[in-house]
């Protein structure tokens, strides 16, 4: 395959994945500003969903001040946010466009339909009337967009490029949904007493993490799994080490470590080894070892290994990027 076609295809999928893990965190953000809490806390947790997506400086240079509304509109409509939904969602439509010959009608039309759907939804007010049911629109869009790839698609280089950005983005953001909590200055350790002192109120603490699983469709997962009290550390475990949790870091990884031995090339023996070598770790490690070291410092290795190999992908299969 043209690496060309390869590179529009890898990144369609990352963006439509990016714009449905970005809808699942402003979610939880918006669902747990319901909760009781200080002026100080809910403004953090605006504040840490633009840390923990690197836009901090972007975000202060066009606002004066962090609000919901604020942030909501920076990460959902600004198209000077390159990742915002609206520019991932669009930049997902022109990857398709321009490799609409290696595509089936079905995702075509899928991601066209998306983005043409987008500027109504937006208009009509829905972001602003029911922001939870707009981000649902976004995550069912990318649902039809996945479904219908695997239903139609042959499984040839095309279909495994398309899955392969599909799970680094997935395991990049799952990853960066766990960390919200974790990245203000009072959870940054991360070791066992930070993650059990989330909240003193144990009931608003259940509600958070109920609205973090929800947020990766791992609520009844969670409930199946381990049929017990909601707790800090068996959704890190779930959303880190079960390879049974569709939307999990093994899981991913270990989707990662199989496409790239579909499409392995005689360039590719060091990015095999880099995702091997995280899945190893990850398959292997246990949640009171990944605790006790730091989960916010074990994650930021994550992401940065995660980027890394996405680099490496980049090298030996796509164009040179600067994304």
């Amino acid at each position: 395959m043209l690496s060309r076609t390869a590179d529009h295809l890898f990144w369609m999928a990352r963006y439509t994945e990016r714009a449905e893990n970005l809808a699942r965190m402003l979610d939880v953000t918006v669902q747990t500003a319901l909760l009781p809490q200080s002026v100080a806390s809910a403004k953090e947790s605006w504040r840490a969903v633009l840390g923990i997506s690197e836009l901090e400086k972007l975000f202060d240079t066009k606002h004066a001040a962090v609000t919901p509304e604020s942030v909501l509109d920076f990460m959902v409509r600004d198209p000077d946010n390159p990742s915002s939904i609206v520019a991932c969602l669009t930049a997902a439509r022109e990857n398709a466009r321009a490799v609409r010959g290696a595509l089936t009608t079905e995702v075509w039309e899928t991601n066209n339909t998306t983005w043409l759907e987008m500027a109504h939804q937006l208009k009509d007010g829905m972001l602003e009337n029911d922001p939870s049911a707009f981000f649902e629109w976004v995550k069912h869009r990318s649902h039809l967009s996945r479904g219908v790839t695997i239903g139609t698609m042959l499984k040839d280089e095309a279909f495994y490029f398309i899955r392969l950005g599909t799970f680094l983005e997935r395991a990049d953001n799952t990853a960066r949904i766990l960390d919200v909590k974790f990245h203000t200055p009072q959870d940054a350790t991360g070791d066992k007493r930070a993650l059990r002192k989330i909240d003193q109120d144990a009931q608003l603490d259940f509600y958070y993490w109920a609205a973090v699983l929800r947020s990766v469709s791992g609520f009844e997962i969670y409930r199946k799994v381990y049929r017990d009290v909601i707790t800090p550390d068996r959704v890190a475990e779930l959303l880190m080490l079960r390879a049974d949790m569709p939307r999990s870091l093994l899981a991913c990884m270990e989707e990662v470590v199989m496409i790239l031995g579909k499409v392995r090339n005689d360039m590719s023996d060091q990015t095999e080894r880099l995702a091997g070598k995280l899945h190893a770790d990850l398959r292997f490690v246990r949640i009171d070892e990944v605790l006790s070291a730091g989960l916010h410092d074990y994650l930021s290795t994550f992401l940065e290994r995660v980027y890394e190999i996405g680099n490496s992908v980049s090298h030996d299969f796509l164009l040179p990027s600067a994304a």
